[in-house]
């Protein structure tokens, strides 16, 4: 299997290179006192009322005596169902740094709190995963019906232990993977009313405003999405990635690379090619497996010399987005600001 950078979000195209609400106030054990979700024709139950159903996006009906207490996600999962009350006992994928700090994709979770049964691509560490009794597995699907981060040589095992739960979170629009993480939360006890969760909608309501005022007001500016390895840059086709997509809708005027590869996600080049994409505004993934601006600034000369990067208009995109209000808020306000003060560059 050809392995890409942790750019791509396809089987084939695996790893790529690579405002908060208060928690306090938020959080609730994961049978919390929050009423009774549902999703995709099933109804959530607290097991008073005849246990506990949802159906996933694989179209998988998870049916339990009572709702879960004892969950493990994916990191990205964790994060979002923690933006609406919902804590999670174990995480797998990029949860923290070598020196202990939280990953950028932890977003708020406290990672000195849950267990961590793997930091990396193909790290599942399932004795572990056993010992904490779960009760449900929960992770984003972005080649069905496989779960992300969830290891193919070990996924027979791992699913055995416990019924899993799978969200789409490439395929669908960034408002439907909102809405869907929100169903699940509801469904394990989030409380959807309280003032947090409340306050995080109007915020991302007001930051969505915003970046279309700034689109509309600075129209014509060009906004190229990357990548960054040590070898290739990689440029991001909006119309694949639910965030871009998204942002599209509210007025950014994206550059889409010519011919995307495998999965329709990336396009690539060598760093001999970065001015490939005229652009005004570069956008950057920032996470932690790929190379950042400071990185590019020393190491690439042909990054210094794009005229967005000569005239400071670079910002961080955050590629794998937690799915939350309270998560996408911040990133639609910086993209607001990013948009309104740059220039025309090339």
């Amino acid at each position: 299997m050809t392995r890409f950078p942790q750019t791509a979000f396809t089987r084939r195209s695996l790893l790529a290179a690579g405002a908060a609400a208060g928690t306090g106030a938020l959080l609730t054990a994961c049978g919390g006192d929050g009423g009774p979700g549902g999703a995709g024709g099933e109804s959530g139950g607290d097991g008073s009322g005849g246990g506990w159903t949802f159906t996933d996006d694989r179209g998988e009906t998870v049916r339990l005596d009572a709702r879960p207490e004892r969950l493990v996600a994916y990191v990205g999962s964790a994060a979002a169902l923690h933006d609406y009350g919902v804590r999670c006992t174990g995480v797998f994928g990029p949860t923290v740094l070598p020196d202990g700090s939280p990953d950028v994709q932890a977003a708020r979770l406290d990672v000195e709190e849950v267990t961590v049964l793997g930091n990396t691509w193909g790290e599942f560490n399932v004795e572990a995963y056993a010992e904490l009794q779960p009760q449900l597995l929960i992770s984003g699907v972005h080649t069905p019906p496989d779960l992300w981060y969830v290891p193919e040589d070990s996924a027979e095992e791992i699913l055995s232990l416990a019924p899993s739960v799978g969200i789409r979170t490439l395929g669908p629009g960034l408002a439907t993977i909102l809405t869907r993480y929100t169903e699940l939360a509801e469904a394990l006890g989030a409380d959807l009313a309280a003032p947090a969760v409340t306050e995080a909608r109007a915020r991302f309501d007001a930051a969505a405003g915003a970046v279309r005022t700034a689109a509309r007001d600075n129209g014509g500016l060009r906004v190229l999405v990357i990548s960054a390895t040590a070898d290739q840059i990689w440029f991001a086709a909006p119309a694949a990635l639910p965030d871009l997509t998204y942002f599209t809708e509210l007025g950014v005027a994206f550059v889409s690379p010519d011919n995307p590869e495998d999965g329709g996600v990336f396009e690539s080049a060598s760093w001999e090619n970065a001015d490939r994409y005229p652009a005004d505004l570069i956008l950057v993934d920032n996470r932690t497996s790929n190379l950042q601006p400071a990185d590019l600034q020393e190491r690439k000369p042909t990054w210094r010399a794009l005229p967005a990067v000569r005239a400071g208009q670079v910002a961080s995109w955050t590629a794998e987005p937690t799915f939350s209000h309270t998560g996408v808020a911040p990133l639609l306000e910086d993209l607001a600001d990013a948009v309104r003060t740059a220039t025309r560059a090339a």
